[in-house]
């Protein structure tokens, strides 16, 4: 059975519209390529900005702990002088203790028992 002139007509406008349909669909996924391209070179700048921040935050965190370390340092070389000075402090005292209890023996030798009454 030959096909007729409708038949034919009526097929090549379902195949027009499926041709326009697929045309569409690919333009639809080319710009879908180019978002996803376009977002992945926005993804590969954000990562390598988050990796100079974190460079930038590690190497301050550096120079805090070097901060703090040689904070640590002074604290404990000012402990030993403290220490020093106090133990230098008491001696002194000492001496000085030893010095008035001679001279408060000397004077009451010199005195004399009298000096007692």
């Amino acid at each position: 059975m030959p096909a007729s002139d409708d038949d034919v007509e009526a097929r090549l406008a379902v195949l027009e519209r499926e041709v326009a349909r697929l045309r569409e669909q690919a333009l639809l996924v080319s710009s879908d390529a180019s978002a996803a391209r376009v977002d992945a070179a926005a993804a590969r700048v954000l990562a390598a900005g988050a990796d100079r921040d974190v460079s930038e935050v590690r190497a301050e965190l550096r120079a805090h702990m070097q901060v703090l370390n040689s904070l640590r340092e002074t604290q404990l070389e000012q402990t030993r002088e403290t220490r020093e000075g106090f133990a230098e402090t008491r001696e002194g005292f000492a001496t000085q203790a030893t010095g008035m209890a001679q001279i408060t023996a000397l004077l009451t030798k010199i005195a004399g028992p009298e000096s007692h009454h």
